[in-house]
């Protein structure tokens, strides 16, 4: 195709192959991402689907180009593959609400695949990563709710033109070249919210990822695709439930950077539950004095993480009474070794949950809770918390920091922070991954 179709496909290849002027709050938060994506990824090495995969690459063999999570390297598509399935094993990686995705998981593998395998620098890898998680939001935002209410999961769809968009702008594509790319990508992307539950969602991280990389690298070879496949009759958009509102996506695109407002996980457990669990961080909750716990939140969530009285771990980390009882009882809920079949039979839990009341209120937007305490003494104390409330960077810095150095401990933490802080070869933070 000689011209770009559309003025979706033109602005966001133009975009994501342009002089980009990042804000000084998104240059620091793709900082603090990329180190939380490293850490999550290290931490899911040994999944079992993360062992699947890396079997899988290992005895496929290839060229060596990146490494992996966990041990050895592969060639770049399937260094994408495994690294977006095992970064998103333990679902405790970044969620942007206005997409409903995970950026990181998508985008970052797809970047350092091919910055290693050019040979660049952690610098270049950031760039492009930045530019291809702001895009993937963007898509995100076209696709719209209808999108992801329909069944397709945004970090797997999205996250596919995200990943293409990192990767063609490290192969230095022209923007016509990117429009090709990013219409190549729709023919491949995919992903369903039926796979939530099973390998199968970590999956469609790393499926998105190596989209990425394949449709990037074959354009930069010549390959040629309709440019015009996001938008029209039989575009991706139309076909897969999208609300097609480009003028969303488009708006401040280059000047607003939507991805200052992703939210990092600081809690091992489902994302529906955050908002409670920070409510509780500032009720400064002690099981002792707890008379009564009520929890107001939107309905949504009353189906996802709303489970009484799990029984084992993984049943824990859906369960708001679960969760608000450990903190009571001084559980760090950030560390992955908190959430065990052991935990839910502690008497002491079992018989503090039962004093956490949920409710569903529709008129919080998905991001919020409100927690009112009543303690022994009569006294009563409410708080409310949105996930979206502006959290100031030295904050934020300090809580990824600590959930990195919870995770990998803090040898590594630091390494990898100095490296992404003072560049150096790409190469170098993919040693990371494997160490």
């Amino acid at each position: 195709m000689d011209q770009l179709q559309n003025d979706l496909t033109a602005g966001l290849a133009a975009f994501a192959t342009g002089q980009i002027l990042p804000s000084v709050a998104a240059k620091q938060v793709v900082l603090l991402s990329a180190l939380d994506w490293l850490a999550v990824g290290v931490a899911g090495a040994e999944e079992p689907v993360s062992r699947i995969l890396r079997g899988q690459a290992n005895e496929e063999g290839g060229a060596p180009q990146a490494h992996l999570f966990g041990s050895g390297l592969a060639p770049t598509r399937m260094a994408a593959l495994v690294n977006g399935t095992t970064s998103h094993a333990l679902d405790y990686d970044d969620t942007h609400f206005a997409h409903i995705g995970h950026p990181s998981v998508a985008v970052f593998p797809a970047a350092l695949a091919l910055a290693e395998r050019a040979d660049t620098s952690v610098a270049e890898m950031l760039e492009a990563a930045l530019v291809g998680m702001e895009l993937s939001i963007r898509v995100g935002l076209w696709l719209g709710r209808s999108h992801y209410q329909t069944g397709f999961h945004q970090t797997a769809t999205a996250g596919a033109f995200g990943a293409t968009a990192a990767a063609g702008r490290l192969l230095g594509l022209s923007a016509q070249q990117m429009g090709l790319a990013l219409g190549l990508a729709a023919t491949r992307a995919a992903g369903l919210k039926a796979q939530f539950g099973t390998m199968g969602k970590p999956y469609n991280a790393g499926l998105a990822a190596s989209c990425g990389v394949e449709v990037a690298l074959l354009v930069s070879r010549g390959f040629d695709s309709n440019a015009a496949s996001l938008e029209g009759e039989y575009g991706f958009g139309t076909l897969h439930a999208g609300s097609g509102d480009s003028v969303a996506a488009l708006r401040g695109l280059g000047q607003e950077w939507l991805f200052e407002n992703v939210s990092h996980k600081f809690h091992a457990c489902c994302h529906g539950l955050h908002a409670a669990l920070e409510a509780a961080r500032e009720l400064d909750l002690a099981a002792p004095e707890i008379a009564e716990l009520r929890v107001r939140t939107h309905p949504r969530w009353m189906s996802v993480c709303n489970q009484t009285a799990p029984q084992t771990g993984l049943g824990a980390k859906f369960s708001y009474k679960t969760v608000l009882a450990m903190r009571a009882l001084g559980y760090d809920t950030a560390r992955l070794d908190s959430f065990s079949d052991k935990l839910c039979a502690d008497p002491r839990l079992r018989s503090l949950r039962d004093l956490v009341q949920v409710e569903a209120d529709d008129s919080l937007s998905e991001t919020e809770a409100v927690l009112t305490l009543l303690r022994r003494d009569g006294a009563r104390k409410e708080v409310h918390h949105d996930l979206l409330a502006p959290m100031e960077l030295p904050q934020r810095e300090a809580r990824v920091r600590e959930k990195v150095e919870t995770l990998i401990g803090a040898p590594r933490a630091q390494a990898a922070w100095q490296l992404l802080r003072g560049g150096g070869p790409a190469r170098d933070f993919g040693r990371l991954l494997s160490e």
